[in-house]
């Protein structure tokens, strides 16, 4: 089989890279944007250095079965568009849409495309998951422009013999990862007292390999032709609980502060913090029923499994 990955030099991108070239049966094209960067051997590297509507991939989709779309302009810590929404549509809509139309002209079989639980909003009620079939709710440019990248994919896939896929993660970690998660493990092996020790919340994650996992399962199962999938690793966790499992894979137990939740989220909107602190004590709960059961899927890696390797790895990269 032939694949086209797109942000493959990216932190789900090089996972899936090395996931696939393992597989002396897969012929695979990573899609970068710059020309260094390491790469498994037997993967032909294409460098994209920019990805926009008049981005031509003519050459890339030559013989290409399968098509993983991961390249997407994502949050911005200090953002410099006058207008974001307009630069996140030219990248993660108009762009999409110009590779998928390229791709269903060149023959390509099916287009997975990553896209975002943010779709379906930022924070669910407690005992309340989100759904493919939920009403989407993006509540800021990024997760509206995911959104409308995935409404036109689906107009495509119907006009089109080419069939597309969607998939929505929650926040994914694993060797690598970077943000909130990193600073997270940053202050346990740093042993930093955090006042989130008696946040009573549950969120979904994903461990990075569930996350490739999935991507070729929905690559290669007939029934996730032109579906919407959930993706988590199907155990909701608190924060405080979280930051405990990190201190047992790290061998370095979290000093948690047992603060109230909403003593915590009243003073960090006092101090102008309330959005960060809204993510560490909001609910964000994913079901993933339709994608066990339509696609016999179960996550091959447990929390525990996944905050270890993530864990390892930051603590091999950080000396």
């Amino acid at each position: 089989m032939r694949w086209l990955v797109t942000g493959a030099s990216g932190f789900v991108g090089r996972a899936l890279v090395a996931r696939l070239a393992a597989d002396a049966a897969n012929e695979v094209c990573a899609a970068v944007r710059v020309p260094n960067g390491p790469l498994p051997g037997g993967v032909h590297r294409l460098v994209m250095p920019e990805l926009g509507p008049q981005t031509d991939w003519t050459a890339a989709l030559e013989g290409v079965d399968v098509v993983v779309h991961l390249a997407a302009r994502v949050h911005v810590m200090h953002e410099k568009a006058r207008e974001p929404l307009v630069e996140f549509r030219r990248v993660n809509v108009q762009a999409t849409l110009q590779l998928a139309r390229q791709a269903a002209q060149a023959g390509v079989r099916r287009f997975v495309f990553v896209s975002s639980a943010k779709v379906n909003g930022e924070f669910t009620l407690p005992g309340v998951a989100f759904g493919p079939d939920d009403l989407p709710q993006p509540q800021e440019a990024y997760s509206r422009s995911k959104q409308e990248a995935e409404a036109a994919l689906q107009e495509l896939a119907r006009a089109v013999p080419m069939e597309v896929v969607i998939i929505r993660p929650p926040l994914v970690y694993g060797p690598g990862v970077r943000a909130n998660f990193r600073a997270l493990m940053w202050a346990v092996a740093h042993a930093c007292p955090l006042p989130l020790g008696a946040i009573d919340n549950r969120r979904s994650f994903l461990a990075l390999d569930n996350l490739v996992d999935l991507v070729v399962v929905c690559a290669r199962h007939p029934a996730a032709a032109n579906q919407v999938f959930m993706a988590s690793d199907g155990c909701d966790l608190s924060t405080t609980e979280l930051l405990r499992r990190l201190g047992r894979v790290m061998s370095r137990p979290a000093h948690l502060w047992p603060v109230p939740g909403a003593v915590l989220q009243w003073g960090a909107w006092f101090v102008g913090r309330g959005a960060a602190v809204q993510r560490l004590c909001g609910n964000l709960q994913i079901d993933i029923s339709k994608t066990r059961t339509l696609l016999d899927w179960t996550p091959p890696v447990s929390v525990d499994e996944g905050l270890r390797r993530a864990a390892e790895a930051y603590l091999r990269d950080s000396g």
